[in-house]
């Protein structure tokens, strides 16, 4: 694996542990979205993610199909580009039902790197 490829999958991991951080006293969308802060930086590390991942090499991405990496991609235009049409219910189920299996995904390739 390239050093460029080790350090994209660690900043994605890196945003993953921020949103993580940033969500654990939340309990639901509303709350989410009800605070403002925690929202943007909550997205913030979601666009970082989708930027990662456009960073990383199409032989990685191929070698690992079971990560949804052009749907990563797509939230992350939904939010540069339509920020005022996110739905807070879609990102706090992201973070909930999609965001642990990135995580475990991305240590396994680093770990198998």
């Amino acid at each position: 694996m390239s050093e460029k490829d080790t350090g994209n999958l660690a900043a994605i991991l890196e945003s993953c542990a921020k949103i993580k951080k940033f969500t654990a006293d939340i309990w639901d969308a509303d709350a989410l979205f009800a605070d403002e802060k925690t929202f943007d930086a909550v997205l913030m590390n979601f666009v970082i993610i989708g930027e990662s991942v456009t960073r990383l090499s199409d032989r990685l991405k191929e070698n690992e199909p079971q990560v949804p990496w052009d749907k990563i991609k797509g939230f992350r235009n939904i939010v540069a580009h339509d920020y005022f049409g996110v739905d807070a219910e879609e990102v706090w189920q992201l973070i909930k039902n999609n965001l642990p299996g990135l995580e475990t995904e991305i240590v396994r390739i680093l770990q198998a790197g």
